[in-house]
């Protein structure tokens, strides 16, 4: 897992795995959820990628846009 850069020093995320077609996103409280373009959608996933590698909003993102809306919870 990338640790996440977390510039608000609010977010929910801790790290992030950017894979081919997914993305596995751990959270604070230590759950880790995989989002595939299946699950989430193209778009989603995309702007989910960008999010995480900018280090902002991703998890505010997942909230308001993707919800539940993942493959699997691996943790």
């Amino acid at each position: 897992m990338t640790p996440y850069r977390n510039l608000s020093g609010r977010s929910g995320v801790r790290a992030y795995r950017a894979e081919l077609d997914a993305i596995s996103v751990e959270f604070v409280d230590g759950s880790v959820y995989r989002y595939t373009r299946a699950s989430a959608g193209a778009a989603a996933l995309a702007r989910m990628l960008e999010l995480a590698r900018a280090g902002r909003g991703l998890s505010t993102y997942i909230s308001r846009h993707v919800g539940e809306g993942y493959a699997e919870r691996l943790r």
